[in-house]
Protein backbone atom coordinates (compact mmCIF):
# COMPACT_ATOMS: atom_id res chain seq x y z
CA UNK A 1 0.00 0.00 0.00
CA UNK A 2 2.81 2.41 0.88
CA UNK A 3 4.50 1.71 -2.46
CA UNK A 4 1.32 2.61 -4.37
CA UNK A 5 1.02 5.85 -2.42
CA UNK A 6 4.68 6.62 -3.22
CA UNK A 7 4.04 6.08 -6.96
CA UNK A 8 1.03 8.42 -6.85
CA UNK A 9 3.13 11.15 -5.25
CA UNK A 10 5.87 10.76 -7.88
CA UNK A 11 3.33 10.93 -10.71
CA UNK A 12 1.76 14.07 -9.24
CA UNK A 13 5.15 15.74 -8.86
CA UNK A 14 5.93 15.10 -12.53
CA UNK A 15 2.54 16.30 -13.77
CA UNK A 16 2.43 19.76 -15.33
CA UNK A 17 -0.07 22.33 -14.16
CA UNK A 18 -1.88 21.97 -17.46
CA UNK A 19 -2.17 18.19 -17.02
CA UNK A 20 -3.29 18.58 -13.41
CA UNK A 21 -5.91 21.16 -14.43
CA UNK A 22 -7.23 18.95 -17.21
CA UNK A 23 -7.39 15.96 -14.88
CA UNK A 24 -9.16 17.99 -12.20
CA UNK A 25 -11.57 19.44 -14.73
CA UNK A 26 -12.52 15.99 -16.02
CA UNK A 27 -13.14 14.76 -12.49
CA UNK A 28 -15.19 17.85 -11.65
CA UNK A 29 -17.31 17.39 -14.76
CA UNK A 30 -18.08 13.83 -13.67
CA UNK A 31 -19.22 15.04 -10.25
CA UNK A 32 -21.33 18.06 -11.23
CA UNK A 33 -24.23 18.80 -13.55
CA UNK A 34 -25.08 21.67 -15.87
CA UNK A 35 -26.72 23.67 -13.07
CA UNK A 36 -23.46 23.67 -11.10
CA UNK A 37 -21.58 25.25 -14.01
CA UNK A 38 -24.37 27.77 -14.61
CA UNK A 39 -24.19 28.87 -10.98
CA UNK A 40 -20.39 29.12 -11.04
CA UNK A 41 -20.54 31.14 -14.27
CA UNK A 42 -23.19 33.45 -12.84
CA UNK A 43 -21.14 34.10 -9.71
CA UNK A 44 -18.01 34.68 -11.76
CA UNK A 45 -19.78 37.09 -14.07
CA UNK A 46 -21.21 39.05 -11.16
CA UNK A 47 -17.81 39.30 -9.51
CA UNK A 48 -16.14 40.33 -12.77
CA UNK A 49 -18.71 43.06 -13.35
CA UNK A 50 -17.88 44.51 -9.93
CA UNK A 51 -14.21 44.75 -10.93
CA UNK A 52 -14.62 46.18 -14.44
CA UNK A 53 -15.98 49.47 -15.70
CA UNK A 54 -18.12 50.37 -18.70
CA UNK A 55 -15.08 51.07 -20.88
CA UNK A 56 -13.80 47.51 -20.38
CA UNK A 57 -17.05 46.01 -21.67
CA UNK A 58 -17.18 48.48 -24.58
CA UNK A 59 -13.68 47.41 -25.65
CA UNK A 60 -14.47 43.70 -25.31
CA UNK A 61 -17.66 44.17 -27.31
CA UNK A 62 -15.81 46.03 -30.06
CA UNK A 63 -13.17 43.31 -30.33
CA UNK A 64 -15.78 40.56 -30.36
CA UNK A 65 -17.84 42.37 -32.96
CA UNK A 66 -14.85 42.85 -35.26
CA UNK A 67 -13.86 39.21 -34.98
CA UNK A 68 -17.43 38.02 -35.59
CA UNK A 69 -17.72 40.21 -38.68
CA UNK A 70 -14.56 38.61 -40.08
CA UNK A 71 -15.95 35.11 -39.56
CA UNK A 72 -19.61 35.58 -40.52
CA UNK A 73 -21.48 36.52 -43.66
CA UNK A 74 -24.62 38.55 -44.37
CA UNK A 75 -26.88 35.52 -43.81
CA UNK A 76 -25.65 35.18 -40.22
CA UNK A 77 -26.62 38.75 -39.40
CA UNK A 78 -29.99 38.37 -41.11
CA UNK A 79 -30.69 35.28 -39.02
CA UNK A 80 -29.76 36.84 -35.67
CA UNK A 81 -31.59 40.02 -36.60
CA UNK A 82 -34.74 38.01 -37.29
CA UNK A 83 -34.40 36.22 -33.95
CA UNK A 84 -33.97 39.53 -32.17
CA UNK A 85 -37.06 40.89 -33.89
CA UNK A 86 -39.07 37.86 -32.81
CA UNK A 87 -38.09 38.35 -29.19
CA UNK A 88 -38.90 42.06 -29.37
CA UNK A 89 -42.37 41.27 -30.62
CA UNK A 90 -43.02 38.79 -27.82
CA UNK A 91 -42.65 35.75 -30.06
CA UNK A 92 -39.94 33.60 -28.52
CA UNK A 93 -40.16 30.66 -30.95
CA UNK A 94 -36.81 29.48 -32.23
CA UNK A 95 -36.59 28.91 -35.98
CA UNK A 96 -33.03 27.61 -36.10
Amino acid sequence: MAQNSQNNNNNQENMSREEAGRKGGKQTSKNHDKQFYEEVGQKGGEQRSKNQDKQFYEEVGQKGGKQTSKNQDKKFYEKIGAKSGQKSNGNSSNNS
